[in-house]
């Protein structure tokens, strides 16, 4: 669906998880009171106006706890993620979704790298895919077909409660076509990368599919520029040369010339200096690539690189730095379980 067939009927059904819905049923919108309340401090402020006036707005998730978001049967489409929260919780706070009763979770990630917001710092970005808007309400666009469940879970993995997760899950129930893959994301960090070798974006992906996409957060650990290296795409069985190879971390993030030194956010490509000045030790940038309507397809494997390259007078020099990154594509099911994701402390931001 798009604004050229946005006219046509379609045999789907619409529904919408909140906190003031927290399973989406029809018709059960809204019906918290200020005794039932989740939320105390909604229910203190509804309490003189009562049921139906905004009394469970949002969850309090308290430390070390996980909530279920959703757990629904299929078939269905999740067409729709908004959600917000206070920025020291953006890599505290762990998003994971299984589709089809999978054990393994199919999307494991901070909540607020995978909306493209890192630092602990929120930004704006106007991708169609992912578009984050003043300030810090999270969407994402991406949709996620399911055929028999889908079960969604968020864990505060703070030693503090997260008093406040505002969140809506937009999703259609429909048939979901045979040739549907299933939606992936994966977040990864090198702190320090070994100089030398190559930030790997994604890897052990095997099944058919395709990628569509990263979001980078990248922190300089020397002065000058430092967006030469080159992505790399193993296909199917590729060995020591990929069968994709660009010309440039820049120049694979849409931009040119080093950025111009400039913020940008554009449909599909996006650069934003968070803190310090590109080309500056100690300087924080994200970037994001989306493949929107240019995927990456692969066969029976896909593996993705991202060198860490340096320009100095002497010539390219490798370098060593903070690099995380959040992988996103679609693919078969079962998926290769991912590695353990990096606990709280290797996660956070000095």
């Amino acid at each position: 669906m798009d604004l050229g067939n946005l006219f046509l009927a379609r045999d789907a059904e619409s529904r919408s998880i909140s906190a003031e819905n927290l399973d989406g049923a029809k018709g059960k919108g809204g019906m918290a009171t200020p005794e039932t309340s989740l939320h105390p401090g909604a229910a203190q402020a509804s309490r003189a106006l009562g049921q139906g006036w905004k009394v469970q707005p949002c969850l309090r998730v308290r430390a070390g706890e996980t909530v279920t978001l959703m757990d629904h049967a299929g078939p269905g489409v999740i067409r729709h993620l908004w959600w917000t929260l206070d920025t020291p919780f953006y890599r505290d706070a762990v998003l994971r979704m299984y589709w089809d009763g999978q054990a393994e979770p199919s999307v494991e990630c901070p909540v607020g790298d995978f909306m493209a917001c890192s630092w602990n710092a929120r930004q704006d970005i106007l991708a169609l895919p992912i578009n984050v808007n003043p300030d810090g309400g999270m969407n994402c666009f991406f949709p996620m077909p399911f055929r028999k469940h889908v079960r969604i879970t968020l864990t505060n993995e703070s030693p503090v409660e997260l008093p406040s997760f505002y969140y809506s899950i937009d999703y259609t129930l429909e048939e979901v076509p045979a040739g549907a893959l299933f939606f992936h994301a994966r977040w990864r960090r090198s702190n320090p990368l070994p100089r030398g070798t190559d930030f790997t974006v994604l890897d052990g992906v095997k099944g058919r599919g395709h990628y569509v996409g990263a979001f980078l957060s990248w922190q300089q650990q020397d002065a000058g520029w430092w967006g030469e290296g080159e992505i790399k795409c193993f296909l199917d069985g590729d060995g020591r040369f990929p069968t994709i190879c660009g010309t440039g971390t820049e120049d694979y993030f849409g931009g040119a010339w080093n950025f111009g030194k400039r913020n940008f956010s554009a449909p599909f490509f996006g650069f934003q200096q968070v803190s310090g000045r590109s080309e500056e030790a100690g300087a924080r940038m994200t970037l994001y690539r989306f493949h929107a309507l240019d995927p990456i397809h692969f066969k029976t494997d896909l593996r993705i690189t991202m060198q860490a390259l340096g320009w100095r007078k002497e010539g390219y020099l490798p370098l060593g730095d903070d690099i995380a990154c959040v992988a996103y594509w679609y693919q078969t099911l079962p998926h290769v379980p991912f590695p353990k994701l990096a606990d709280r402390k290797a996660r956070e931001i000095a």
